[in-house]
């Protein structure tokens, strides 16, 4: 698979437990690479993003957390987003305001996300290299970019026709 394309397989049927698992040992390795702690809140965030491809509000991660137990003040939800979006574990779908787990942690990378606006399931890929050609034409230096695109998955586009 090609890690600059975002994987059909989001949109559609995959082996979602080797999904986590290899997510998780990805995460884990980050975070041991780069001095980094994952706490039992952060690695259970990390694990409710994972759960599902599905862009969570930091409310309904709190609502998660309490009901398992967890401190579940909105300090802690943002604590553990902020410290996951920091290590690239995680990343915020601005469209939505809300969160998914990052398909490729550890690596840097211009995400591109592909969002159903139906059921906020998100694919994510790279940002296109043309932006950056028409930014060095105006002297301007991309140090980051984000792409959302916002639309219907196969499931809910066969649903509406």
């Amino acid at each position: 698979m090609d890690p600059h394309k975002p994987s059909p397989a989001v949109f559609g049927r995959h082996d979602h437990s080797s999904c986590i698992a290899t997510a998780l040992v990805a995460a884990e390795g980050a975070c041991r690479a780069h001095g980094l702690h994952l706490t039992a809140v952060r690695r259970r965030v990390l694990e409710i993003l994972l759960e599902t491809h599905v862009a969570l509000g930091a409310y309904d991660l709190l609502a998660r957390l309490r009901a398992e137990g967890f401190a579940a003040q909105p300090p802690v939800a943002y604590r553990a987003l902020g410290f996951l979006i920091a290590a690239g574990l995680v990343h915020r779908i601005e469209g939505l305001n809300a969160y998914v787990a990052c398909a490729r942690p550890g690596t840097g990378h211009d995400p591109a996300f592909m969002i159903c606006r139906t059921c906020r399931t998100v694919a994510e890929g790279e940002a296109p290299a043309p932006l950056t050609p028409g930014a060095e034409a105006q002297g301007f230096r991309i140090e980051r970019a984000v792409v959302e695109a916002m639309g219907l998955c196969p499931a809910c586009a066969g649903a509406a026709a």
